[in-house]
């Protein structure tokens, strides 16, 4: 009935199978565990060799001359209850029968062990099932058509790679790049030269400007590959050459990674209302209504990316609300530098259309005082607007000319000047600029940049207990527009640099070709497309540490009135020291002004004191010989000899400016005769 169990084999201990007994199995149960098993992948090729491989045969025995067996030179392998037979085998119907018997338990353990190593392989599929799908077990299964498609797949990747190295040529040990000559280039200049043609051509200069020594053509220099790449970029991107020039001045390494980032569109981004809701709110009532949005980044609290939107985003009821506002990533920048505080008076010199300023009254919480300005009044009129939308009520809205404001109104805590600029780091957004920009624009826009920022100094007040901040803001990536700027403000006013409070953004130039600048200028920041995905910009913030001018803390200068007394008083002292002068003189020399003069009698104390008159001395009398023995014995006469001193002399002929102011001018001339009025008005009326 059932196997033969072997009562003289001696146990190895419990195996599998009897660790995982299983119930009895039907017929209809085996044919179905044998379609499981057709269907089930086969073990994978290294198991498959190891159940494959033939046992190894035991080792040849050594007969005996007489043909038999010696005991001791048989394997261990071989017991002592086990019979060995000899060379020549002897059929017995017997032996027979037990050979057969044993043949079939044979093959009946045999298929016990598959079962048991079937079973081992279902618990072992449930680890494996990753392993088992890999090519090596599933490439006996698969179908004709499959493996076919197989190998083309095979096939199509490896002529990927082949074409891929094809395009990446390594000219160095193929051969030397070879720059068009003069002809060509005068070709491509009137005839539209293909763009992949010129695509390749820029990798390939790239390629040999990376290892110029080793890869360039000989009798080329660097400045004939420079000038090349530069034609090859203007003519794949459509620029202009002398944008190209300043873009590869500030690039020289990843200038393609700059244009192409300039031909994307950075994602929309919006700024959630503190004053009317918060970000997690607007997120979910945006996300019931089809936006697919996320936080725009760790660095701000109220910003949002918007990928797509089933409704128009500038038109829901939200928006309308003024939960947010359409506003650039890096438009937060600038705000979150400047930093406003509470109760704080801030200005905003340039804030159409109203994103920034609304955002400085957010952080403000609608309290102290918000004044923005701008030069365009019908800009103007959409910050009104959109400060009306967004809930805010602590602004004032003016249309100045920014550089008159400090005549206006000034000592302002915080300044914040977004100045107007020449947009070379929004050319995502306008693509005009790629073309329309200059030499003389930049200048243009560098000189009007420079007088607001005074002005913006101007405007704050250094004696600020919580502020005497500005923030300095461009949509731009020029040097001139930017660095040089802040150079020039640090030179003229008496402001410093401090640290904008950003948590990224790349260092502000120090050295910049032949350029330096102040070594402060690190603490500014900037910003690129290709790095950071946001718009081109700059920020630098100043604080002003005294509302004195340079140099009129070394050189102080006296006020009007004072310079007016001192001057009032040096005339004075000096009139009145000649007036000294001349009573001096008079009081001391004698009057010598006419030797032929003569001498006036004596003179009682009365007429002392009167004046001299030419009428008192007769012309008749002579001077008396007492007077002219005093005259002779006086002491000034006596040291002069009796002559008068050279000073007499001066003295006694008038100068000549006495001589004209003797002479009666025209005028008193025309004043001394009598108008025709008078004449008519002197004659007596006649009577009637």
């Amino acid at each position: 009935m059932g196997r033969k169990r072997q009562l003289d084999r001696v146990p190895s201990g419990p195996g599998r199978k009897s660790r995982r007994q299983k119930d009895p199995e039907f017929e209809s149960a085996k044919d179905k565990k044998a379609e499981k098993k057709a269907k089930r992948p086969k073990l994978d090729g290294l198991k498959k060799k190891k159940k494959g491989k033939p046992k190894a045969a035991p080792p040849p025995v050594a007969l005996d001359s007489e043909g038999s067996t010696d005991e001791s030179d048989l394997p261990d392998d071989f017991g002592d209850d086990e019979e060995v037979s000899d060379t020549t085998p002897q059929v017995v119907d017997g032996a027979q029968g037990d050979a057969s018997d044993e043949k079939n338990e044979g093959s009946d353990d045999e298929e016990d062990g598959d079962e048991e190593s079937d079973d081992g392989d279902e618990g072992g599929d449930q680890g494996m099932e990753s392993y088992d799908e890999g090519d090596s077990s599933d490439e006996e299964e698969l179908l004709p058509i499959e493996k076919a498609a197989k190998k083309g797949r095979k096939k199509e990747e490896e002529d990927n790679r082949l074409a891929e190295e094809e395009l990446q040529t390594n000219i160095a040990a193929t051969e030397t790049l070879v720059l068009p000559s003069g002809q060509e280039v005068e070709k491509d200049a009137h005839i539209a030269s293909d763009l992949t043609l010129v695509q390749q051509r820029i990798r390939d200069v790239q390629f040999v400007l990376a290892d110029f020594k080793a890869r360039k053509q000989e009798g080329k220099g660097r400045s004939d590959y420079v000038q090349q790449l530069r034609r090859d970029l203007c003519t794949y991107y459509s620029y202009n050459e002398f944008l190209m020039e300043k873009l590869m001045d500030l690039f020289p390494q990843d200038i393609t990674d700059v244009l192409e980032a300039n031909e994307v569109p950075r994602p929309m981004t919006i700024r959630a209302n503190t004053l009317k809701t918060r970000r997690r709110d607007l997120a979910q009532a945006l996300i019931s209504r089809g936006v697919n949005l996320d936080p725009i980044g760790k660095w701000s609290k109220v910003g949002l990316v918007v990928y797509d939107s089933q409704v128009p985003v500038g038109a829901t009821p939200e928006y309308l609300a003024g939960h947010y506002m359409l506003q650039g990533g890096s438009s937060f920048l600038p705000v979150m530098a400047l930093a406003p505080q509470e109760k704080e008076r801030v200005l905003d010199m340039c804030a159409a259309p109203g994103g920034k300023s609304s955002y400085i009254a957010a952080l403000m919480k609608n309290s102290g005082s918000l004044f923005a300005n701008d030069a365009n009044a019908d800009r103007a009129k959409a910050i009104v607007s959109n400060l009306h939308r967004m809930g805010v009520h602590n602004s004032v809205v003016s249309a100045y000319d920014a550089r008159t404001f400090p005549k206006i109104m000034h000592g302002f805590d915080r300044v914040l000047l977004d100045a107007p600029c020449s947009g070379t780091g929004v050319i995502a957004k306008d693509p005009a600029v790629k073309t329309s920009k200059d030499e003389k624009d930049i200048q243009r826009c560098s000189h009007l940049q420079k007088e607001l920022i005074l002005a913006a100094i101007d405007c704050c007040n250094a004696n600020s207990p919580t502020g005497g901040y500005v923030v300095y803001s461009t949509c731009s990536i020029m040097v001139e527009e930017n660095e040089w700027v802040i150079d020039y403000a640090l030179k003229m006013r008496s402001v410093r640099l401090v640290p904008t409070g950003l948590p990224f953004g790349n260092e502000g130039f120090v050295n910049f070709k032949q350029h330096r600048f102040h070594p402060a200028m690190k603490m500014t920041r900037r910003f690129y497309p290709h790095t950071h995905n946001l718009d081109g910009f700059f920020v630098a913030k100043l604080q002003k540490f005294s509302n004195k001018m340079p140099g009129e803390e070394q050189k102080p200068k006296p006020d009007k009135e004072t310079n007016g007394q001192a001057k009032g008083d040096k005339s004075t002292d000096k009139a009145a020291d000649k007036g000294q002068k001349r009573k001096n003189a008079d009081s001391k020399e004698p009057n010598n002004t006419n030797k032929k003069r003569k001498f006036d009698p004596p003179q009682t104390p009365k007429q002392q004191g009167g004046k001299k008159n030419k009428t008192d001395t007769p012309q008749g009398e002579k001077s008396s010989p007492k007077l002219k023995g005093i005259l002779k014995k006086s002491p000034q006469n006596a040291a002069s000899g009796g002559k008068p001193s050279p000073t007499t002399k001066k003295r006694g002929k008038p100068s000549p400016t006495t001589k004209k102011r003797g002479k009666p001018s025209p005028t008193t001339k025309k004043r001394g005769k009598p108008s025709p009025n008078m004449k008519k008005k002197g004659k007596p009326a006649k009577k009637g």
